[in-house]
């Protein structure tokens, strides 16, 4: 099952959008509109976009979503935004736009049948019923690598009020499940990509993960270069059978760390994932990864890159196109998708590696 939209109101840098013949408007005036909306593909999304333009919130957003889709079994199953951003916030004001605390604050995700809200305004989760049961499976991946941490990590952050958010928890978590006794021959072959490059596997003892050498050497997680670590982790997500048909998986900066000259094998292995059947969201800064899954997809439709950039800059064409007068466009957060990124303007990773071949020809000029 995959997730087909997202929409933001007034929740963090989303704020209310103001649009040209937005809803019944027949006049071509300004109206005020929903809020922030993105649709997605089946099958690799790409966010890109400068700092605090919202592509972090909108990848714990959907993992918020899609959790709250399990079936309850216990008191921890499912966790509310607000835990996914700190264990420290008290309540869910503090993720309101700062802007707009007094307006109505919510977000919404589907699957395009079914339809889950989180309304800030109200405190509570709207169509419930209808979303309860669909069993969304999802791994969330965040930026900050934990396996290494994960030593007693569990009970203590149980005890103790860590500064830690639950995607940091959910994922030694997910690291630590039993793994599956059978792995499907397609995710075999990722394994092996992924072992030929940390040059062996992944193993836990005693709350302690490992990478175990091919040739009997046995390493703390903590002592392999951070880019490796990441490979390990997706190494120990697939052999525990947590990235299988059906699956959403949302990773956060993938290229943090890593070396550039593993973005290609990073790249295929997402692509691999996707033809096998999950939904794959990624956040990046790196044009050069983001170009890897660009021109090693199979198909058109296989990698979606969604730019999103706040409306100071936008460029005179689109503001033209969206407004009719100077108001409300600074600090509003907007959108483009393409199956391309050159279709995509203003695109600020392209925008900072064009800075700097400019600096680069500036430089031999002299």
């Amino acid at each position: 099952m995959a997730i087909k939209s997202i929409s933001v109101l007034n929740v963090m840098a989303f704020q209310r959008q103001w649009r040209k013949n937005n809803g019944d408007s027949k006049d071509g005036k300004v109206q005020s509109g929903d809020g922030f909306k993105l649709n997605f593909c089946d099958g690799i999304n790409v966010l890109i976009g400068e700092n605090g333009v919202g592509k972090t919130t909108i990848l714990k957003m959907i993992y918020a979503a899609t959790q709250w889709s399990i079936k309850k079994t216990d008191q921890g199953k499912t966790r509310n935004f607000l835990q996914f951003f700190s264990n420290n916030l008290k309540d869910t004001d503090a993720l309101k736009n700062a802007a707009n605390k007094e307006d109505y604050s919510y977000y919404k995700v589907s699957d395009g049948k079914h339809t889950f809200e989180e309304s800030f305004s109200h405190n509570g989760i709207l169509n419930y019923e209808d979303w309860l049961g669909l069993n969304i499976q999802s791994v969330y991946i965040p930026a900050t690598e934990m396996l290494s941490h994960s030593k007693g990590f569990l009970a203590l952050n149980q005890k103790y009020n860590m500064p830690f958010d639950g995607t940091q928890n959910d994922i030694i978590v997910n690291a630590s499940l039993p793994e599956t006794r059978e792995v499907s021959p397609a995710m075999n072959g990722i394994l092996e990509k992924i072992s030929d490059a940390i040059d062996g596997t992944v193993i836990q003892e005693d709350d302690t993960f490992y990478v175990l050498k091919k040739d009997g050497r046995k390493i703390d997680f903590s002592l392999e270069a951070e880019g490796l670590r990441k490979l390990g982790l997706l190494w120990k997500l697939i052999r525990n059978g947590l990235l299988e048909q059906g699956t959403v998986l949302l990773w956060d900066e993938p290229e943090a760390n890593l070396n550039p000259e593993l973005y290609p094998l990073v790249a295929d292995i997402l692509l691999q994932l996707q033809k096998n059947g999950v939904q794959i969201f990624v956040a990046t800064h790196s044009y050069n990864f983001a170009k890897y899954l660009e021109i090693r997809k199979t198909f058109k439709e296989q990698v979606m890159f969604h730019n999103l950039y706040k409306g100071s800059s936008a460029t005179p064409e689109q503001l033209s196109a969206v407004f009719t007068d100077d108001n409300h466009r600074n600090d509003e957060i907007y959108s483009q998708s393409a199956y391309e990124m050159a279709d995509l303007n203003p695109n600020h990773i392209m925008i900072a590696d064009s800075k700097l071949l400019d600096e680069v020809y500036g430089e031999q000029q002299k």
